[in-house]
């Protein structure tokens, strides 16, 4: 217990801190460039600096590149790919522990990642069609055997997750682009007999499969909660110990093609945004792409590819060129990041600096390949890791002492904040060049013309760098082991 106490961060002097920062953001957007003031807000190992306005790191005009080694050279002429936003994953592991502080934690929890002004402005949500690992326990919206969905409900759900949710969108400002995923159809349907552990879906329930997507969906939106698309099975070629299912590229694509697409457009749903694949970067990602955007029949009703980062399990390195190689190869497609988290959780490590490092480097190298939106897992767990109901315990962004009603603010919830806060849907990214491999970078133009550059340092030294955008030139210092945004 005494490394929690450690390890707390002051969350009201946090928000403070942020929303002062918040109020500086966006003075000069219509400002000539030649007369153009920056600001930059920094997040620094063994600092204080937690998304801190510091523009004391920017050099006077007279020293202007005197000491830069690194240029980031900034071509707005040049644009990609329309940025949908970040944000989290509400779970029921997320909803119970929200549950379970006092209404002023929660007010501050919601603010913290909601509130544009005051937090990091999350406009982007992910939740899950029945349980999943990071459930209680597991459960279903229909009696078992119910073929015909007679006995669909989610009174599950409207006593934490649907709640959580409504706030959540409240807090935005009113809306939140959410998606579902289902991590298994109901047992009876599979022909393991068992919503865990793997198996396949039998073929005599595709259809009633698909109606129950449809079912969902009508039934949070009748709550009030707009669901803007779906995942058609997280992880698909993963047999795990809690809610899996798996689906061939070729199973994907049929159900897709001659079920679920053609049951949303009955069911007067044909607008959601149906998310292939949402499984890991790599072969396969290509391969289900691949398989279903060259096919128009099929192509039609998939608005784009999810993927997660857990390809790295095994020691690898992340497969970040497959990203670019889909984008590259259908272009009108759509590339999101739909699950990421930091696994093994370890209550000694709340506060290290790797784990952010690890969401910095995977956020700005997939916005680079061509990524539209970025989700991370849990928004909430508790001081163990969880609830989860297998025992999968791991990190989020903000974590709960319940037994102590305090939130517990790790590095990766600035480093996300970094992103989430100043680029705003509707931007477009900018394509830029980078002189050397010890940053990596991003940059954006927002609907408002602000641009929004990213930068990651993860040396043990500072750097003194070069932003250049035509005849705008800023000379910057980014401590080690850090991250900066620089808005102007």
């Amino acid at each position: 217990m005494k490394i929690i106490n450690r390890i707390l961060i002051a969350p009201i002097a946090v928000l403070q801190l942020i929303c002062s920062s918040s109020k500086v953001v966006g003075q000069n957007a219509h400002t000539s460039s030649k007369n153009k003031k920056i600001e930059v807000y920094t997040t620094a190992e063994n600092t204080n600096l937690r998304l801190s306005l510091s523009n004391n790191l920017i050099s006077k005009p007279t020293l202007k590149q005197t000491n830069s080694t690194v240029s980031i050279q900034l071509d707005i002429n040049k644009t990609d790919q329309t940025f949908l936003g970040i944000g989290g994953a509400i779970t029921d592991a997320s909803a119970e522990v929200f549950a379970r502080l006092s209404p002023k934690k929660q007010q501050e929890f919601l603010t913290a990642y909601y509130n544009k002004n005051k937090g990091i402005g999350y406009s982007l949500a992910r939740t899950n069609i029945h349980s999943c690992d990071f459930s209680s326990d597991s459960y279903t919206y229909v009696q078992e055997g119910d073929k015909d969905l007679k006995t669909f409900n989610i009174d599950h759900d409207r006593k934490y997750r649907i709640p959580l949710i409504k706030k959540a969108i409240e807090t935005a400002g009113g809306k939140l682009t959410l998606f579902v995923s289902p991590w298994s159809p109901p047992a009876f349907m599979k022909d393991n007999n068992d919503i865990l552990h793997g198996g396949v879906l039998l073929p005599e329930f595709a259809q009633s499969w698909a109606n129950y997507y449809a079912k969902f969906i009508k039934a949070y939106e009748k709550e009030g909660i707009p669901v803007w698309g779906l995942t058609i099975q997280n992880e698909p070629m993963a047999k795990q110990r809690w809610e899996s299912c798996i689906y061939t590229p070729e199973a994907e694509r049929d159900f897709l093609k001659n079920f679920l697409g053609p049951t949303l457009e009955k069911e007067g749903l044909g607008d959601k945004k149906v998310i292939i694949w949402d499984h890991n970067r790599g072969d396969m990602l290509t391969t289900r792409a691949n398989l279903v955007f060259s096919d128009p029949e099929v192509s039609k009703y998939a608005w784009g590819i999810g993927f997660h980062w857990y390809e790295t399990w095994n020691g690898g390195t992340p497969k970040f060129e497959s990203v670019g190689e889909v984008h590259k190869a259908f272009p009108d497609k759509n590339l999101i990041f739909t699950e990421g988290c930091i696994e093994k959780f370890d209550a000694t490590k709340f506060q290290f600096w790797g784990n952010a490092e690890r969401y910095g480097l995977n956020m700005i190298n997939d916005f680079n390949n061509g990524t539209v939106a970025w989700t991370d897992w849990n928004i909430l767990l508790d001081q163990n890791g969880g609830p989860n109901h297998v025992g999968n315990f791991c990190f989020a962004p903000i974590h709960a002492d319940t037994t102590k009603d305090e939130l517990i603010y790790t590095p990766m919830y600035y480093y996300i904040g970094h992103l989430s806060k100043f680029i705003r849907p509707g931007a477009k990214r900018i394509i830029q060049t980078i002189s050397d491999k010890n940053l990596i970078s991003t940059s954006f133009k927002n609907s408002d013309d602000k641009i929004i550059t990213v930068v990651m340092n993860q040396s043990d030294k500072e750097i003194v760098y070069t932003v250049i955008n035509h005849d705008l030139q800023n000379t910057i210092t980014i401590p080690a082991h850090a991250m900066q945004t620089i808005v102007y």
